[in-house]
C-alpha cells in the first residue's frame, strides 16, 4: 500500500518530489523517484512497506530484463501462486517484484492473473510507451490529467494540483450536478474539468500525446445467463462460505500486525469471524464507541469480540473529538465530498494505526447481498399501482407529516430512465434533479453523468438494477473513496474480502431469494455468519455508528453553516441561487429536518469554494 505519482512529459526532479510530498503520508516508509535520460518520464512513491519489509522491495522496481521500471499502490494477494507460474529466481518475497515479471512474461494480458487492490504503472524504457491498470472493483484511486501536452498521474487528486498551474484549472460544472445529487463525484470526473479519475476495472496505454483506455473488467459484463445453485440453497451457502473464507485467508499475508474494523454488525463479523479463524492466536479486532450518543452498538461489537476470543480494542470517543475530524475530511478528500460517516472512518483509522498497519474491512456486503433500503424502493417504483397513481401519491403524501413527504419527493421523479438515480439522491436526502434547475446558476443541464442501466446476459429485478448501479459507482467512488483517504491519512493499509473479484461474480449470479426472504435481507450472508457467532447477538435493530449531524448542524456548526452560506459567500462562488439556499435553510429551520442532507452538501461544496480561493491566493 502505497502512494503512486508520475509526469510523462518535459519536467524535472523537483516537481515529482512536490508530487510526493503532497501525499506522503500514504506511505512514510521510503520514497523513490525514477526519471529517464531525457527528462521526459519521471515516476514517484511513497511506501508503506507490509510485504517484504526489505529496501529491495522499494519502489520505482526495474525488471530483471532491465527493460521495464513500475510503481503501484495496493496489494496482488495472490501473488505466491502467479510466482510459482513464472520461472523466476527471485530477489525479493515482494508482490511487487511478481507483479513487473508477470508483465514482461504475458503482456498487458498478465492483469487477468492478479487478485488484488492496485493501481500500477510500468513505463517501458525500449519503446518509450506507458502502461497503467487499475483493480476490477475500483479499491484503489489513481487520477490523471494532460495539461500542456504532459500526462500527471497520482493516488490522490492533491498531489497533481499541486504542480499544475493554478490558471490550468478550472472547475466543472458537470461535478458540481453530479455532486449535489450523489454526494460524491462520480468517474470519470473530478472537480477540475482537466484531471480525471481512471476507471476501475481498466488498462491504459500512453503513447505520448493521448492515453488510450479499455476495460479488462466489468461487473455486468459477469452477471450470467443461467443463476447458478438456484435449486439447493445448502450447497449456495457453503461454495460461499469457502469462497469468502478463501478471500479472507489471502487477505491476512503481511508481514506487520493487521487487525479488523468490527461494527458488531453483519459484515464486519463475519470477516472477523473468518479472520480468527484462520489465525492461530487472537487477531486484534477494533470499534469506537461515541460515549454521548443516543444509541450505542459497542455491547454488540464486545460481544461478538468475546465469543470470537479476539483481542478487542474499544475506542470511546465524543461527539467533539469526532466533529474536530471535519478539517481533516476536507483536506483528506481534496474535492467536494458529502459522506459524513467519512469522519468516524477518520477516527477510526488513526486509532488503529497505534496497534497495527493493516486492518480488514466488510465493505461491499451491502450492495452484494441487498441490504440497503433503496433496492426496496427500486420495487416500490416499479408496482404498476404506483406508476399509474404517481401524481395523487406525491400530492397526497406532501400533505402528511415529515416522514411521509420525504416519501412524495422520491415517487416525484422526473424520468424512468433516470430512477436508480433519482431513488439514490433521495435516500441520501440529497438534491433532486427537479430541484436543481432552481438552485444552480447554470442551469442549462441538471442531468447527473452517470449512467443509469446496464446491459446483462441475464434479466435483473428492479433491486438487483439498483445494487448493480450502486457497485458500478456509489461502492468505488464514495464508500471505498472513503476508506482509502481515511485510512491512508494515518498510513493504514484496508483490505476489502467482500471485494475479492471471484466473490463479487458469485454472488451476481446468486438467486435474488438468497439474499432476501421475506423481510430478511442479506439472507445468505446471515446464515453463514450465524455458523461462526450466536443468531441472538444479532436479533435486534440496527443502528450503527453513527454522527449526531444533525444536532451539530443545530449547534456547533450553526454559526459555520451561516456564514458559509451567508448571501456574501454564495453569490461570490457564483455557483447556486442564493434566494434557494435561503428557502432551503428557512425550510430546515422550521422544522423540515430530512433537508438536513441538502443544507450539508452546500455547506461542503461552498467549504471547498473556499479552501480553493486560499490556494488560488498562494
Amino acid at each position: 500500500m502505497c502512494g503512486i505519482a508520475g509526469i510523462i512529459g518535459p519536467s524535472n526532479l523537483s516537481t515529482l518530489q512536490k508530487m510526493n510530498a503532497a501525499q506522503a503520508h500514504r506511505g512514510p516508509d521510503a520514497e523513490g523517484c525514477y526519471n529517464n535520460e531525457a527528462n521526459t518520464v519521471f515516476l514517484g512513491h511513497q511506501r508503506l512497506s507490509i510485504i517484504d519489509l526489505s529496501t529491495s522491495a522499494n519502489q520505482p522496481m526495474h525488471s530483471h530484463c532491465n527493460r521495464y521500471v513500475m510503481i503501484f499502490n495496493g496489494e496482488v494477494f495472490n501473488y505466491q501462486d502467479v510466482a510459482k507460474k513464472l520461472n523466476r529466481a527471485w530477489k525479493t518475497h515482494s508482490d511487487t517484484e511478481v507483479i513487473l515479471e508477470a508483465f514482461v512474461e504475458w503482456g498487458d494480458d498478465f492483469i487477468q492473473e492478479l487478485n488484488g487492490m492496485f493501481a500500477i504503472v510500468i513505463y517501458d524504457k525500449q519503446e518509450n510507451f506507458t502502461y497503467f491498470f487499475r483493480d476490477r472493483l475500483g479499491v484503489k484511486p489513481l487520477y490523471y490529467g494532460i495539461v500542456n501536452h504532459t500526462l500527471y498521474f497520482a493516488s490522490e487528486l492533491k498531489s497533481i494540483i499541486a504542480v499544475i498551474p493554478k490558471e490550468n484549472l478550472h472547475t466543472n460544472q458537470q461535478a458540481i450536478i453530479d455532486f449535489l445529487q450523489l454526494g460524491y463525484i462520480p468517474k470519470p470526473y473530478t472537480i477540475y474539468e482537466e484531471i480525471y479519475k481512471f476507471p476501475a476495472g481498466a488498462k491504459g496505454f500512453y503513447n505520448g500525446s493521448e492515453l488510450a483506455v479499455s476495460y479488462f473488467w466489468k461487473a455486468e459484463e459477469h452477471v450470467n445467463k443461467q443463476l447458478i445453485f438456484s435449486n439447493n440453497f445448502n450447497e449456495a451457502k457453503n461454495a460461499f462460505k469457502d469462497l469468502l473464507e478463501d478471500a479472507v485467508r489471502i487477505r491476512m499475508i503481511a508481514d506487520v500486525p493487521f487487525g479488523t474494523f468490527l461494527s458488531g454488525g453483519i459484515d464486519s463479523s463475519l470477516i472477523t469471524a473468518m479472520a480468527q479463524k484462520n489465525s492461530d492466536s487472537p487477531i486484534n479486532s477494533f470499534s469506537i464507541a461515541m460515549r454521548d450518543a443516543k444509541h450505542n452498538e459497542i455491547q454488540y461489537a464486545s460481544a461478538v469480540a468475546k465469543h470470537l476470543n479476539t483481542k478487542h480494542h474499544i475506542f470511546e470517543v465524543s461527539e467533539l473529538d469526532t466533529l474536530e475530524y471535519l478539517h481533516q475530511m476536507t483536506d483528506a478528500y481534496d474535492e467536494p465530498y458529502a459522506d459524513s460517516s467519512a469522519l468516524p472512518t477518520l477516527l477510526v483509522s488513526r486509532l488503529a494505526r497505534t496497534e497495527v498497519t493493516m486492518t480488514l474491512s466488510g465493505d461491499g456486503g451491502d450492495e452484494l447481498f441487498q441490504g440497503y433500503g433503496m433496492y426496496t424502493w427500486a420495487k416500490r417504483l416499479n408496482n404498476p399501482l404506483a406508476k399509474t397513481f404517481k401524481p395523487l401519491l406525491v400530492k397526497a403524501l406532501k400533505q402528511l407529516p415529515e416522514k411521509y413527504q420525504r416519501g412524495a419527493e422520491v415517487f416525484n421523479y422526473i424520468h424512468k430512465d433516470r430512477i436508480p438515480t433519482h431513488i439514490f439522491s433521495q435516500e441520501q436526502y440529497l438534491f433532486s434533479e427537479r430541484e436543481l434547475t432552481t438552485l444552480l446558476i447554470n442551469n442549462n443541464n441538471t442531468i447527473a453523468s452517470v449512467k443509469n442501466y446496464f446491459p446483462t446476459n441475464r434479466t435483473l429485478n428492479e433491486a438487483e438494477k439498483q445494487a448493480l448501479f450502486d457497485i458500478k459507482y456509489y461502492l468505488p467512488d464514495d464508500l471505498l473513496v472513503k476508506v482509502d483517504r481515511a485510512s491512508m491519512q494515518y498510513a493504514l493499509e484496508t483490505r476489502t474480502p467482500f471485494l475479492d473479484y471471484r466473490v463479487v461474480e458469485f454472488a451476481l449470479n446468486l438467486p435474488y431469494a438468497y439474499k432476501v426472504k421475506g423481510d430478511i435481507t442479506k439472507y445468505l450472508l446471515k446464515e453463514v455468519l450465524y455458523d461462526y457467532v450466536p443468531r441472538e447477538l444479532f436479533d435486534r435493530p440496527k443502528w450503527g455508528f453513527s454522527i449526531p449531524l444533525v444536532k451539530w448542524m443545530n449547534g456547533e456548526l450553526k454559526s459555520s453553516i451561516e456564514n458559509t452560506l451567508s448571501k456574501a459567500n454564495i453569490e461570490s462562488a457564483g455557483l447556486v441561487n442564493y434566494s434557494e439556499v435561503k428557502r432551503l435553510l428557512t425550510a430546515y429551520q422550521s422544522g423540515k429536518s430530512y433537508l438536513y442532507n441538502r443544507v450539508w452538501a452546500l455547506y461542503i461544496l461552498h467549504r471547498w469554494k473556499e479552501s480553493e480561493n486560499k490556494r488560488n491566493l498562494v
